[in-house]
């Protein structure tokens, strides 16, 4: 983490202060030094958990969801399966369980395919997958043409962001400058066109290019090729003012410019940008409904129960807890959205009917 600090600031001395965007991509994703580069993030020894480490159920009805776009596509063979930002291999391995046992038609047409570029967490991933024959990528670009089942689960939350600030004098992108050894944010001495009609000074407002790019290549293939994605994070359904970069180190909130690489860097996903991004390069966009809402209708609590069954009680009451964590709403179950990205050519992917 020292060797990533120098290479800050010899970065920010050699071009002066640089955007919140280039900073977030040089602390997660720098090829020597980067957070995602060093170690495994994940679990209960590591700085957060996602919703497949929380419970196999996350991933088997993925893998239901799935199943029936496939069937909605008219079975196609071969069909791409993908996941970008795959974490430890957890989702896709209960999904691909799930497969194997009640749908294996999709599991003998489907290709697997993984985007990865953490060296740490594709030695996981192998792991959890041995014996499947997978195929490794470093992005959805390289994944080959053909229908698309896409898998995106807390992804888009960690692809950078700028900022911009509200100032009395009008919109200046917020920078990250060197303070001694320490780092600071600053404002740029320029004006910049208003990303947003917003009245009030000091209002943040972030803007995530990566994501929306990565949105409209989605979007493009779908309708190109057939499919759908499937991608739930947190975030905000509607674009708006809010200065939402964090970091996470041991499961605690860490300050965002304290010893970079120690600590995991997100910003909430604007699901509405996302969606514009789709529907322009040709796709249907579906909800975001809430990941709550979303696991519900794809019949989480029926899935908990069958569980519950050939378990002990203690171990019914964990399977249990595990599940209300997925959809309460004072856990997970509506700060995380869920949004689909179909070909024009399918009816609404499950969980969507009601929400085009």
């Amino acid at each position: 983490m020292r060797e990533l600090a120098d290479h800050l600031r010899a970065l920010i001395g050699r071009d002066g202060p640089i955007s919140v965007a280039r900073y977030m991509a040089e602390v997660l994703g720098h090829p020597e030094f980067g957070y995602y580069r060093r170690a495994d993030p994940l679990g209960a020894a590591g700085d957060f958990i996602t919703a497949p480490e929380v419970s196999q159920v996350f991933g088997e009805l993925l893998g239901a969801w799935c199943a029936v776009v496939w069937q909605q596509m008219g079975r196609p063979d071969p069909v791409r399966l993908a996941e970008i930002g795959p974490g430890r291999g957890t989702l896709m391995a209960d999904a691909l369980r799930l497969l194997r046992k009640t749908a294996p038609g999709v599991r003998d047409a489907a290709t697997l395919h993984l985007v990865e570029t953490s060296p740490a967490l594709r030695d996981k991933q192998i792991e959890a997958l041995a014996g499947e024959d997978a195929h490794w990528h470093a992005a959805l670009a390289d994944v080959p043409p053909g229908p698309l089942l896409l898998i995106a689960n807390e992804f888009f939350d960690a692809l950078p962001v700028q900022q911009f600030e509200h100032t009395a004098d009008g919109w200046r992108e917020r920078l990250v400058d060197r303070d001694g050894e320490d780092f600071r944010f600053v404002l740029s001495g320029t004006i910049t066109s208003p990303p947003i009609a917003l009245d009030d000074a000091g209002n943040v407002f972030e803007i995530c290019t990566e994501a929306r790019e990565l949105a409209g290549a989605i979007g493009a293939r779908v309708a190109r090729d057939g499919g759908a994605a499937i991608v739930i994070d947190y975030g905000h359904r509607t674009s708006g003012a809010g200065d939402t970069l964090q970091a996470v180190r041991g499961h605690r909130y860490h300050g965002v410019l304290d010893e970079p690489g120690s600590a995991d860097l997100t910003a909430h996903v604007d699901f509405e940008a996302l969606g514009h991004a789709a529907r322009d390069a040709g796709a249907l966009v579906y909800g975001p409904v809430p990941q709550g809402l979303f696991l519900e209708r794809l019949g989480l609590r029926e899935r908990t129960e069958v569980l519950c069954q050939s378990a002990s009680d203690a171990q019914a009451a964990d399977v249990r807890a595990a599940s209300r964590r997925l959809i309460a709403a004072s856990e997970m179950g509506s700060l995380f959205q869920a949004l689909a990205i179909a070909s024009p050519k399918q009816p609404p992917p499950p969980g969507f009917d009601d929400h085009p």
